[in-house]
């Protein structure tokens, strides 16, 4: 559950610099999206190896 929080954590400030990018044109918050999604895509993949996991082990 760590994980998940960790997660909705990266998406609220994801979406704060896409605002920013999007608005404003500000480039170095279109950086930070990026990393932000990419950090996002990594850490889904591994929330998703974990559910996997523990309901294989449940079963």
């Amino acid at each position: 559950m760590a994980k998940f929080a960790q997660l909705k954590s990266i998406i609220d400030d994801a979406e704060h610099d896409a605002e920013k990018f999007y608005k404003s044109g500000n480039h170095a918050a279109g950086t930070r999206l990026r990393k932000s999604l990419q950090q996002i895509k990594t850490l889904a993949q591994e929330i998703r190896q974990e559910v996997t996991d523990l309901k294989n082990k449940a079963g």
